[in-house]
Order: structure tokens, then C-alpha cells, then sequence
């Protein structure tokens, strides 16, 4: 059974080289604000930039998450991107299936609910009474 109007999405986002690509796809799992980045072959960009056509070899992250975890994965990425601007697109998932969107789910939560799980897993276990 599919799931409909989840909190999915899926963030498109562009890295100069493979390395800035594997160290922004492992940030992103490795802080709980992606379940799944996927980072395709480099591809031949041209665009605009400050008046003049560029054509410049990227990669492309395809970043699995929820509509929760985009403004911390938006700050997260801008922090670490070597770009002055780099694309950061989220994409809604208008039918998931339920047992992929569970897993996503918990893998990708936002940053309130990853300190608290965070918190409760490194707090010391109370004295056992008696």
C-alpha cells in the first residue's frame, strides 16, 4: 500500500567534485538529515553565472529525506559547499510506499528529535532500587 501527501522529499543538489559530493552525501546520513544519498556520475553542466555561460563538470546528489530535516540540511550543506550559491532542491514525493517510507522515517528525522534519541541513548541508566 502506498502512502500519499507523506513528508518525503527529494533534494537535488550539485557538487564540483566526487570527494565534495562523498563528503556532503556522508554528512548528511552520518547527522540523520538524509536515509539514502545516491550521487550519480559527473554530467557536463552549462549555465549562467554572473552574466557569462559557464560549462563546468558536476555531480549530482539525489538525497532521500523528509520535509522536516530540508532547513537543517539546507544550513548544513551551505556550511560545508565550496559553491556561492549551490543548488539545493527539494522535490515532493506525492506516493511512497509504506514499508520504504517507514525506513525513511527512521533514518531521517529532524535535528530536535536526533539530539533527543541522541540524549536518551547516552543517559546514564538510573541506580536499580532496592
Amino acid at each position: 500500500m502506498a502512502v500519499a501527501n507523506s513528508a518525503a522529499i527529494v533534494v537535488l543538489m550539485t557538487a564540483g567534485s566526487q570527494e565534495e559530493a562523498s563528503r556532503l552525501g556522508e554528512m548528511l546520513v552520518g547527522a540523520h538529515l538524509a536515509a539514502c544519498v545516491q550521487i550519480m556520475p559527473q554530467m557536463e553542466s552549462i549555465y549562467r553565472w554572473k552574466g557569462e555561460v559557464h560549462r563546468a563538470p558536476e555531480f549530482l546528489l539525489l538525497a532521500k529525506t523528509t520535509a522536516a530535516c530540508f532547513d537543517e540540511l539546507e544550513r548544513e550543506v551551505r556550511a560545508l559547499h565550496t559553491y556561492d550559491a549551490p543548488e539545493i532542491i527539494a522535490l515532493p514525493v506525492a506516493h511512497v510506499s509504506a514499508p520504504y517510507f517507514d525506513w525513511l522515517a527512521s533514518n531521517a528525522f529532524p535535528p530536535l528529535v536526533s539530539r533527543l534519541n541522541t540524549a536518551e541513548r547516552e543517559a546514564p541508566a538510573p541506580p536499580p532500587e532496592g
